[in-house]
């Protein structure tokens, strides 16, 4: 959510933040119409104040046996309280119509994002690690199928397209990634483990941004509940309507859960395969923290993602996402790019967004400094540390064989119990 009193004060500045997103301007028409708010708010404020008075003056003209006076000033109150509700309801059609507007306007983008409309105009940051020299690598899902451990048909035949079956030991394999990314990040970066549920309510995909503009990238319960698309919405939302001191920031918390999505808009892109499905796992980071901290727990929670691509040997890129690339709720964002050999190029693992205070201005989450009564808004960070799924198919295809099996990386044997090598199922 954006902050009114900086649209009122700088129209200009907003409009051109909204231009480096490829979007119209919006400070005009949301100005008039908080005009309009502001201005029935003052009349009804008046006709309040002289309710109060000439409900005051009732009782001494009463008292002094006035009878004519009486009738005068209960006349004139009962007309000012016939005009209130028109004040009202016009002050609040004003009001939700500048609230309408503002849900449905993306974060301004902060000064060094990059320019640009499109994922061509995204800045490579850094590379690390060379691809890996593969004689006719192949992709994942076929690797798989071929393992008999990877079955999308009978996926499919329950659930529909866009699900997979893992089986054997590609399932241990999930399972030791998650484990692998969790142990690291709680372990050595400091991030706190929760176990969250993946059912929220409408108040909490209004928080991170979710609703009410992306509905139908959702999937909602018959009972009024949202299958949450990532722990970014259950980890941010812990401090929803909360105040927090400032010596509990920077909070640093992560958790592994099923994520899902709709995949609105993607047809015909991804149909095959583990890289855009309706459920998936993923590792979340979240950050909470203050605006002066943000710049550098953005950079630190990059770091931690990156360090996993690292661990596990797989060759990546980091990149500055442009102005009208990136998502609703971010001012700044970096995607880490992982080398798929079986698609001979890099493709997205992990996206690790500052969101400033544009959440937690939704969210109402504040934290007081020591000494202050006033109260800030904290800012809030969000990352994938990593994409389980996607780092699943990047291993199959940079540890893939000749002989149709897959290595296990080194990182992970303490999770495989045993297993070097996947081979196929017998």
């Amino acid at each position: 959510m954006h902050d009114i009193k900086f649209i009122r004060d700088h129209p200009d500045a907003f409009d051109a933040a909204l231009a480096r997103r490829g979007l119209k301007p919006r400070a005009g028409e949301i100005l008039s119409l908080d005009q309009d708010s502001r201005k029935f708010t003052a009349i009804l404020e008046d006709l309040q104040a002289r309710r109060n008075a000439a409900s005051r003056e009732i009782g001494k003209a009463k008292a002094a046996g006035d009878d004519a006076e009486f009738e005068r000033l209960r006349a004139e109150v009962e007309n000012i309280k016939a005009q209130m509700p028109t004040a009202e309801a016009e002050k609040d059609r004003n009001q939700d119509a500048v609230t309408a507007i503002l849900e449905a306007v993306p974060n301004l983008p902060a000064d060094d994002a990059p320019d640009g409309l499109s994922e061509e105009d995204n800045v490579e940051v850094r590379k690390w690690g060379a691809p890996k020299s593969i004689v006719g690598p192949i992709e994942h899902f076929d690797l798989g199928e071929a393992l008999g451990l990877m079955d999308f048909e009978t996926a499919a035949s329950m659930s529909g397209a866009r699900f997979v079956i893992l089986k054997g030991a590609l399932a241990r394999l999930e399972r030791a990634l998650a484990n692998f990314m969790l142990d690291i990040h709680t372990r050595e970066f400091g991030y706190e483990e929760i176990s969250p549920p993946v059912l929220v309510r409408d108040e909490a995909l209004y928080g991170t941004g979710q609703l009410p503009k992306f509905a139908e990238d959702q999937f909602r319960t018959t009972g009024d509940h949202w299958l949450t698309p990532t722990a970014e919405v259950t980890l941010t939302n812990t401090v929803m309507d909360s105040i927090l001191a400032e010596e509990e920031l920077p909070k640093r918390l992560t958790a592994w859960t099923q994520c899902f999505r709709s995949e609105a808009g993607s047809a015909g892109r991804d149909t095959r395969g583990m890289i855009r499905v309706h459920q998936f796992s993923k590792v979340e980071l979240v950050s909470i923290t203050t605006e002066e901290q943000s710049n550098r727990e953005h950079e630190r929670m990059t770091e931690c993602a990156e360090e996993i691509l690292k661990r596990l040997s797989l060759p990546f890129r980091t990149v500055a996402l442009c102005c009208g690339d990136m998502g609703f709720s971010a001012r700044k964002t970096y995607d880490l790019e992982v080398w798929l050999p079986g698609q001979e190029r890099y493709r997205e693992i992990s996206s690790c967004s500052n969101c400033g205070d544009f959440q937690a201005r939704r969210m109402k989450a504040r934290y007081r400094r020591d000494g202050e009564k006033a109260t800030r808004f904290v800012h809030t960070l969000n990352g994938s540390g990593l994409a389980v799924g996607r780092t699943l198919v990047a291993v199959l295809e940079n540890y893939q064989q000749p002989d149709g099996s897959v290595q296990v990386p080194e990182a992970l044997a303490p999770y495989m119990g045993g297993i070097e090598a996947i081979r196929a199922a017998r």
